[in-house]
């Protein structure tokens, strides 16, 4: 097994800006994304995305390089924490198909009292024409969703949420969360955006899968943001 925690990272002296490499081999670049950072580019914005960052490092400046990454997932441009990339398609493809093998964990600070403590939110999950997410009773539209969460911390009417994504459809953990009365701090789209946080307060803490070609497990634990415990402290 390969644990990567925070205290045995790679140095940042040559690494690409803004971003945090956690490992590199041939195959496989894992990184933790800022808050605020797409992870591949948008109509409105190409150049300042994770995806264009690692490009540029793996060609190290050199424009005609045939070296270039892939995209294996993503995450919303306003949550942070672990993302996965591949070097090969051979290493994207394999990592795509078995993704519901990938183990994911997240933290969330929420709004309000969670009840129960624990437990799983189930619901069917469909987009409509605004690209807003919503549950919905309609299984032949929506497509079913699981979210497993514990209860870590409670503080001054905000909860500290572990969430194990058993599933991973699109802004899942904020829509659960919301539809349970207790939208992720910081969400202007599914919550009151709320003036506690001024980023929306949920992160990619851990990720777990088998390595593509070794045939190794790889595990990779970011931590606690350190803008969570300020926050946390705060309260």
């Amino acid at each position: 097994m390969n644990v990567l925690n925070k205290g045995n990272r790679p140095s940042k002296k040559h690494g690409p800006k803004g971003l945090s490499i956690l490992h590199e081999d041939k195959d496989l670049l894992v990184v933790e994304k800022p808050s605020g950072l797409l992870t591949i580019g948008s109509d409105r914005d190409k150049s300042r995305t994770v995806h264009y960052l690692l490009n540029d490092y793996v060609r190290k400046g050199n424009p005609k390089s045939r070296n270039r990454v892939y995209v294996v997932h993503r995450l919303d441009r306003d949550t942070s924490g672990i993302l996965v990339f591949a070097k090969s398609e051979q290493a994207k493809k394999f990592l795509q198909e078995n993704w519901e093998h990938t183990d994911k964990h997240y933290l969330a600070i929420v709004c309000g009292e969670v009840t129960p403590r624990e437990g799983t939110i189930s619901t069917y999950l469909a987009e409509n024409s605004a690209q807003k997410v919503y549950s919905t009773l309609n299984t032949a539209r929506g497509k079913l969703s699981h979210t497993e969460y514990r209860v870590l911390q409670e503080a001054k009417g905000f909860s500290l949420v572990e969430i194990h994504l058993l599933t991973g459809r699109k802004h899942q953990i904020r829509v659960h969360f919301a539809g349970k009365g207790n939208p992720v701090a910081g969400d202007k789209k599914y919550g009151d955006g709320g003036a506690i946080s001024k980023r929306l307060s949920l992160h990619a803490r851990s990720i777990s899968f088998t390595h593509p070609f070794n045939g190794r497990k790889m595990t990779f634990d970011s931590g606690i943001p350190e803008d969570f415990v300020r926050l946390l402290g705060k309260l």
